[in-house]
């Protein structure tokens, strides 16, 4: 049998572009595949020479889905190099927004991505494998709940942002404007509208994907797991916090392996160059780069949701708490290594986001008018973190003595994952397919082994023009005997 090359390009349902390649042998068994991203990130570059006060308003232009992650995290890396820190009431605002951006965005991902693998199921007919088919199960209203709850977040982010897309209300030691006591009132009717239907949607969680046998199966079996290390942000209880907080990582055991603050990354995290991909891999450099490999002496770790849990001993709000511990009772305890997992962390964190805004809302400072330290001291180098939806997100500029930006450095949240996704996929293809024999069902299997990491090659690719999927399938002498292509 000839030896065959299967590219999946572009792959699907996530954001960005990126493809994936799948080389079998001269059995049609797997031999390797990797994921690819094929074009070149330039924002760092673009940063140098500006201003360090433009940051928080350039680096949302990376992404259109999570601007407020890198809003967030620049305003803050701007706090460390003014040295000022905000006000209570700026501190509160701005996880207030930081709350309804993390609950409108886990749920996008999995009506939208992930939740269609599940809910129409891996192998269904691709034309209904979408949103529409979801709305189609899951009913009209709850459709209609979703647009409404996003509707209402993405307000309240605008209130606050000044603009949804790419918010500009974050400045260094807090932000521009106070939250009065009308918008209060206003918004805390949608932090428990928030609670009641994420609290639906596990629920729909568990009777349609927990409830169906192939569909466990799948999330308990062997093609979706990887032993790793997990990194996530946590608060002075290791409990998950997205906003604010102290960098912790466990061993594929659990075991705490490190614990440090954002300002001390490049102690313990390293980037590495293939050349075969613009996206560069972190790993952790007190291990050191092993490869493509898994278990405790590769430096390979996870970040997102279900590394976020299984880095942290718990959830900080009580109705999240209590999701976890189910979580974890039925997947035999932590840490969890079952990739597909992310989609329930996913949403006990979107439990936990929904929560937290209804804290926040209730909070007396929030309503305070002195929102804002001004900076005082000569900038010269700053660090800013949070846990974006897709992982730890670290802004980290150098300017001169006028604020000019002479280096800046983002680790994108995705680039944690990009060894730990290229594993899966190379896993999930060798599991599935046998002997040469693919169909579309198998490869969405393949993307299958991505969109739980949630990934966001938008922060590091940019096409125009037209993305058809195409599939070449090629013999020994690289000539193509197969084309499938999707627009």
């Amino acid at each position: 049998m000839n030896s065959q090359r299967i590219t999946i390009n572009p792959i699907t349902r996530l954001e960005g572009h990126g493809k994936i390649e799948i080389f079998l042998d001269d059995k049609g068994d797997v031999a390797t595949a990797a994921l690819q991203i094929p074009e070149l990130r330039g924002f760092e570059k673009f940063a140098e020479g500006r201003p360090a006060e433009e940051m928080p308003r350039i680096t949302p232009r990376i992404c259109g889905v999570c601007p407020t992650t890198h809003h967030m995290a620049s305003v803050k890396a701007l706090d460390a190099l003014y040295q000022v820190a905000p006000t209570a009431a700026g501190k509160a605002i701005r996880e207030l927004m930081y709350s309804a951006f993390m609950l409108e965005d886990h749920l996008l991902h999995f009506f939208f991505l992930g939740g269609p693998d599940f809910i129409m199921g891996p192998q269904s007919a691709p034309a209904g494998r979408n949103i529409l088919g979801v709305i189609g199960k899951v009913g009209l209203e709850a459709a209609g709940k979703l647009i409404r709850l996003r509707r209402e977040c993405r307000a309240l982010i605008e209130f606050i942002g000044g603009k949804v897309i790419h918010p500009v209300g974050c400045l260094p030691g807090g932000v521009s404007k106070p939250f009065p006591e009308e918008e209060r009132r206003r918004y805390k009717p949608t932090a428990e509208f928030g609670v009641e239907f994420v609290r639906f949607v596990l629920k729909v969680f568990h009777d349609l994907v927990l409830g169906n046998k192939e569909y466990l199966d799948l999330i308990l079996g062997d093609i979706y797991k990887h032993k790793t290390y997990y990194m996530g942000m946590v608060d002075e209880r290791n409990r998950v916090n997205f906003y604010d907080g102290l960098i912790r990582v466990v061993d594929p055991d659990g075991k705490e392996f490190a614990k440090f603050a954002g300002q001390d990354y490049l102690q313990h995290l390293a980037e590495r160059v293939e050349p075969w991909t613009y996206v560069k891999f972190l790993y952790l450099k007190k291990v050191g780069w092993k490869g493509f490999v898994d278990g405790k002496s590769s430096g390979v770790y996870r970040v997102a949701p279900l590394a976020r849990l299984n880095a942290a001993e718990g959830m900080a709000t009580p109705l999240a708490q209590e999701e976890y511990q189910k979580m974890y009772a039925a997947l035999g305890g932590k840490p969890a290594h079952n990739t597909l997992a992310y989609h329930w962390a996913r949403l006990i964190e979107a439990l936990y986001a929904a929560e937290r805004l209804r804290e926040l809302l209730e909070a007396p400072e929030l309503t305070d008018p002195d929102v804002r330290n001004i900076p005082t001291a000569v900038p010269k180098e700053g660090i800013g973190v949070v846990e974006a939806p897709r992982g730890t997100l670290f802004h980290h500029y150098q300017t001169d003595s006028r604020g000019i930006i002479t280096k800046a450095n983002l680790l994108v949240a995705t680039q944690n994952n990009q060894a730990a996704m290229s594993m899966s996929i190379a896993k999930a293809a060798a599991g599935l397919i046998k002997g040469g024999k693919v169909s579309e069902g198998l490869l969405n299997m393949v993307e299958m082994a991505f969109r739980p990491y949630d990934p966001c090659m938008a922060c590091s690719t940019h096409a125009l023009g037209e993305t058809p999927l195409v599939v070449r399938v090629l013999d020994s002498g690289r000539r193509v005997v197969r084309e499938l292509r999707r627009h």
